[in-house]
């Protein structure tokens, strides 16, 4: 994830326009005569493939007077769920019962993935993940639950209200999408049962898979969704707005986000924290967000992790967290430190559960985006007694950086000139980007001279190695290439980064940029090997030595393929075509050992 500088920040970085007309556009729904046109693209592929490409499967979740909570249906029926999913799914479909959600309600939760399971999609997904940006990348060790709540008054029932969920659950965090996606598939859902779950399943299995920097149109539900899915190589800062087109006269709907909160909106009751909300986030603290419904808990909690982008936050988030999770006592005992974890919870019982937290945010009913919260000091934590404590920010926390009042009086004066939402929440989302580049950047460049010079790399040697990364050497370069170029902030910068190397955004961070420059290495030595004259080279050499050469180059192109490496283009057809001319060198025996010609 190459991070660019000032001059290309400012570049891609522009003031918002006309956000009015970036919502979501509609246009009369009509039925498309077939599925997308895109399939030459993708493999053969088997039922359900295309739908594993988005899901993994839809779940109805009802409740029971005596059983409580029970998944009533999965489908497809051919789906696997272990039962400590299947209990994780139920809990965390239903909001706590002092939430009081009347009417519908979305939201989303993630819980951790049963260990020990395969895909056998595995190879398949993992194609797409290559070219999609880190924040946007299949999670590996969790599912997304993404949930549309149903709660009427029913006097036929003994309960006296009619209450379910329908939760699409999925690696993919496209929370926009999925959540647009529920508004078509729930209500008809409510209203037609099972065959309606049955034609959407089949709709699905008929979409382009997600392949990142594409332009997809999905229909479902006799209703056409357009949407763009974000490449690796976007500029950041810059969205890749789906527009309308002539075109699309069969499409109802497109949507220019599939993964954005709207951070405004929820960070407007905690709105003068924001910078210190951002320096938590990116430490990777120990967070707890308090809120009265888990629509507003898990817009909270995903609008933190969202913060930070670029980078990817890696530690663990729980956008809904309930009592029953699995990971209830790990991540409340008193027996150790708080781990670092952000929780969005709902239930009272966590004011006194949480209360050895370091950081807690307490959201009240959230209001409209526009009016904005009055409290700016820190709150002490011992204040905190239960939910019904006032919305702040509860932490003995100091910031390293000084607040930056320009962004404050940005907003405060959007508010006062009625500026639309959405162009408040790019202001938003775009000085949070600025800050994370500055602070990045000085990283970017330290990391890059790392890498070993071109003309150190020998194709008849081992490709040369990274140099280590040294801290006290990086925070040497920080006095002439460090965040004062790039950002107006004042404060400890030095003391930021000490802490940030020692959290796990740091380590995932710099476990895949040591990766990605690993593989640039490896494709570097693979690109001098395929411009050496071979023919000419085992000419000194015995049929032993050509043989094990042979087996080393076709080490090499497998480990090409396999991990996709960045060469030039040609450059694996031109390794294939120098080890059948070596092959063809030697002698016939060998040569039937050896050579396996091309598959058709």
């Amino acid at each position: 994830m190459a991070l660019q500088g000032q001059e290309e920040i400012e570049e891609q970085i522009e003031e918002p326009e006309d956000f009015q007309e970036q919502d979501v556009s509609i246009s009369p729904a009509e039925e498309l005569p077939n599925g997308p046109g895109d399939e030459d693209s993708d493999p053969v592929l088997l039922p359900w493939d295309r739908f594993s490409a988005w899901l993994h499967c839809i779940c109805v979740v009802g409740f029971d007077l005596e059983l409580g909570q029970a998944v009533e249906v999965i489908y497809p029926h051919h789906s696997k769920l272990t039962e400590k999913e299947k209990t994780s799914i139920c809990y965390l479909s239903f909001p706590d019962s002092n939430s009081g959600c009347l009417g519908d309600t979305q939201f989303c939760f993630r819980f951790r993935q049963a260990s020990g399971r395969k895909s056998s999609l595995a190879c398949f997904l993992d194609h797409f993940d290559r070219d999609a940006p880190v924040c946007l990348k299949r999670d590996q060790g969790h599912y997304y639950g993404y949930v549309y709540f149903r709660q009427v008054r029913d006097k036929s029932l003994k309960r006296g209200y009619f209450q379910k969920s329908l939760v699409l659950i999925s690696k993919l965090p496209y929370v926009t999408f999925f959540h647009s996606l529920l508004k078509l598939i729930a209500p008809e859902y409510f209203e037609k049962q099972e065959p309606c779950l049955e034609a959407a399943c089949n709709d699905i299995d008929r979409w382009s898979t997600p392949y990142p920097g594409k332009i997809l149109t999905l229909p479902i539900m006799g209703v056409v969704m357009k949407v763009r899915i974000p490449a690796c190589y976007d500029k950041p800062g810059t969205s890749q707005l789906v527009q309308a087109s002539q075109n699309d006269a069969l499409v109802s709907i497109v949507l220019p986000t599939i993964h954005e909160v709207d951070l405004f909106r929820c960070f407007c009751p905690v709105f003068f924290h924001i910078q210190m909300l951002w320096e938590l986030v990116l430490l990777g603290e120990a967070l707890v967000v308090m809120a009265p419904s888990p629509a507003e808990s898990s817009d909270t909690v995903l609008a933190l992790v969202s913060c930070i982008s670029p980078l990817r936050y890696c530690s663990d988030f729980r956008p809904y967290f309930t009592i029953h999770d699995s990971e209830f006592k790990e991540y409340t005992t008193r027996t150790q430190a708080p781990p670092s974890v952000i929780l969005g919870v709902t239930n009272p019982f966590f004011a006194k559960t949480l209360q050895h937290w370091p950081h807690i945010i307490r959201i009240g009913d959230m209001k409209q985006a526009g009016e904005m919260a009055k409290q700016m000091k820190v709150k002490k934590l011992k204040n905190l007694k239960t939910l019904d404590s006032k919305p702040g920010v509860y932490s003995a926390y100091k910031p390293f950086l000084s607040r930056d009042e320009e962004i404050i009086k940005q907003l405060q004066k959007g508010v006062q000139q009625k500026r639309p939402s959405a162009a408040q929440n790019a202001i938003l989302r775009r000085y949070f980007l600025e800050l994370t580049q500055s602070f990045i950047i000085p990283l970017e460049r330290y990391v890059a001279s790392l890498m070993p010079l071109q003309k150190s790399i020998s194709p008849w040697k081992s490709p040369p190695q990274l140099r280590p990364f040294c801290q006290e050497e990086f925070m040497k370069s920080l006095e002439k290439a460090g965040p004062q170029l790039t950002s107006r902030l004042k404060g400890d910068w030095i003391g930021l980064y000490r802490h940030f190397l020692r959290c796990p955004n740091f380590d995932g961070w710099f476990r895949n940029r040591r990766k990605e420059m690993t593989q640039k290495l490896e494709a570097l030595h693979l690109e001098a090997l395929c411009d050496e004259d071979l023919k000419l080279r085992i000419q000194r050499h015995t049929e032993v030595e050509i043989v094990d050469l042979v087996l080393k180059l076709k080490d090499k192109l497998t480990q090409a393929e396999r991990e996709q490496l960045p060469v030039r283009a040609g450059t694996l057809a031109k390794l294939q075509s120098h080890i059948e001319s070596v092959i063809l060198s030697l002698p016939e025996d060998l040569q039937g050992i050896l050579y396996k010609p091309a598959t058709p």
